[in-house]
């Protein structure tokens, strides 16, 4: 919880990792914490667990907890901690973020509730009940409409932002580029706001985000995270290099539904047991293996996380 108290210090990328699981389907401890010391090992300014990447929905409330405190303890508050603490249940979401809370996270990423369609009084009030019963902890909402068939408005942000201290921010996953400019000219650019879609993690700089939570961090963490430096220092064109370049990984990210390839590629590169995957989601087929070597050939360089 070493960044708790000043949510603006998460910053840059933060890697959304995937949870693993053993080829029988458990939990697979183990190779978590291996993912957590590749990651800060190669340069990542943050760990977010149990996003759309990180499977939630197939795993029990137990489970992800169980999944948080592995990763409490390995990043041992070197770097921020955002997980996803959202479900499309309310209590349920109340108490993953007591235990993010209990457990030490520096922030609770919370997903808009899916599959029932709330209005956007729904959504406010949604987001107030979270607030409230947990005033000390950062809330940081998680708008990714493609998966849950809602999207919060920019107004609601502002409501949520202007009403409640700890309300600090939004992880937006719209492809919609003028939603982000829109946010943030709603609420000003004390909001927090970083990028879920991968193409947009360098666009989004520009309009004064706080950074980026993208799935290819798994694969290339060096270079997501160089991506970011090289804006902040101001070499943008190195910076816009290195977003090019990443573009055959982004692609393979999205052969198949996430995070199947990425678990395949973790898992041939060994930093994961196995590339199992929980239904209703299946490891790649024979057709997207193909296409995903293909793509590693054309930008795979950026996986040996040397020289990015």
């Amino acid at each position: 919880m070493k960044f708790r108290s000043d949510p603006s210090a998460i910053r840059g990328s933060i890697a959304p990792v995937v949870t693993p699981f053993t080829a029988d389907g458990a939990l697979d401890h183990d190779s978590l914490r291996g993912l957590i010391r590749f990651q800060l090992e190669f340069g990542s300014h943050g760990i977010s667990l149990g996003g759309s990447t990180g499977e939630p929905s197939a795993q029990s409330v137990t489970e992800r907890i169980a999944a948080m405190r592995t990763a409490v303890e390995e990043i041992g508050d070197r770097v921020p901690f955002l997980p996803g603490t959202g479900s499309h249940k309310l209590d349920e979401t109340l108490e993953l973020t007591a235990s993010a809370q209990e457990l030490g996270a520096d922030a609770a990423l919370v997903i808009t509730p899916y599959y029932a369609r709330p209005t956007q009084e729904a959504l406010y009030e949604w987001y107030a009940r979270v607030a409230r019963e947990f005033p000390d902890l950062p809330i940081v909402a998680y708008n990714v409409p493609s998966r849950t068939a809602v999207d919060i408005a920019p107004e609601t942000v502002k409501r949520l932002f202007t009403d409640f201290d700890n309300f600090v921010g939004v992880k937006e996953t719209t492809k919609d580029f003028e939603h982000f400019s829109r946010v943030l000219h709603a609420c000003g650019r004390s909001l927090l706001v970083w990028s879920g879609i991968e193409l947009l993690c360098l666009p989004l700089m520009a309009l004064g985000g706080a950074g980026f939570v993208s799935a290819v961090a798994n694969l290339a963490p060096t270079a997501v995270a160089r991506m970011y430096g090289l804006w902040e220092a101001g070499e943008f064109e190195a910076a816009r290099d290195l977003h090019y370049r990443l573009h055959p990984l982004v692609d393979l990210l999205f052969v198949e539904t996430n995070p199947a390839p990425a678990k395949w590629v973790l898992a041939q590169q060994g930093r994961i047991a196995s590339a199992h995957v929980r239904p209703p989601l299946t490891t790649p087929t024979e057709t997207g293996l193909a296409k995903i070597r293909a793509l590693l050939a054309e930008g795979g360089d950026l996986t040996a996380q040397i020289g990015a």
